[in-house]
């Protein structure tokens, strides 16, 4: 009768050490979750979610303005040529497009050739500065390859950046950690600064392009591409200031706000 007792308190026993094994190993598991970065919480997820959608916004306008090749437009006068036609083009960072235009078609208060939107036969290229080396020729005027192959390493760089900001948010959507919240940030943050830098050092090319030959009058203002790429700059920085922010330990507003209830308690 003794010995089977002893049996049911061993097994029982037994079966405590293995249920208090079971409780270390999660509780090993949990430590190593702790050691690895803070869990996020179902609020966290959507605020990450809604800083992810913006810095989305980000780089498909930073893909719009690099794939377009309205950055600017060059146009003389309208009757520099003759009183019927008059020509006109603009730029992006891989090809230039001249485009023969009606004077008619063009308001008559304006008094160069344009916009480029109005119908007309035209005619696009692509540069040959990462080919060949050789610099474009419009208008009489001589492009500056340097400042323009600087341009697009900039944009191809910041675009780079935006791929490896997006798969350190991708893993820490799926795998619910924080950390991988303050290199996203930081190269967000660079992207934006390097699309900016971009459309600053195109803008050198331009009056670099338009200084080097003066027999032929031009006026050249910005298109719609420049828009897209300085307002995706912008949204960019945006986006990576929320991630560290949503990467911080604390709440910054809870820092620098002082609590309601707090005040009125005392």
């Amino acid at each position: 009768m003794s010995a089977t007792v002893a049996t049911q308190g061993g097994g029982s026993g037994g079966l405590g050490n293995l249920m208090s094994g079971r409780s270390t190993f999660g509780g090993n598991k949990r430590r190593r979750t702790a050691s690895t970065g803070p869990a996020m919480s179902e609020a966290q997820e959507g605020k990450i979610k809604l800083a992810f959608f913006v810095a989305i916004v980000g780089v498909v306008l930073t893909v719009l303005g690099v794939g377009t090749e309205y950055w600017v437009e060059l146009a003389p006068p309208k009757h520099f040529y003759n009183n019927q036609t008059c020509l006109t083009a603009h730029l992006g960072l891989w090809k230039g497009c001249t485009k023969t235009l009606w004077v008619a078609d063009i308001d008559p208060e304006r008094e160069s050739c344009g916009p480029a939107e109005l119908p007309g036969e035209s005619n696009c290229t692509y540069f040959k500065f990462f080919t060949t080396g050789e610099n474009a020729m419009m208008f009489q005027k001589t492009t500056q390859k340097t400042l323009n192959v600087v341009t697009a390493m900039l944009a191809l760089f910041s675009l780079f950046l935006m791929v490896m900001g997006a798969i350190c948010i991708t893993m820490s959507l799926s795998k619910e950690i924080l950390f991988f919240l303050k290199p996203a940030s930081v190269c967000f943050i660079l992207a934006g600064v390097l699309v900016l830098l971009s459309l600053m050092v195109f803008h050198q090319s331009v009056l670099a392009f338009l200084a080097s030959d003066h027999s032929v009058p031009l006026h050249h203002e910005m298109s719609w591409s420049v828009s897209c790429v300085g307002c995706a700059g912008a949204v960019l920085i945006v986006g990576g200031v929320l991630f560290l922010l949503l990467a911080l330990p604390y709440s910054p507003w809870r820092r620098c706000l002082p609590h309601k209830d707090s005040g009125s308690s005392s």
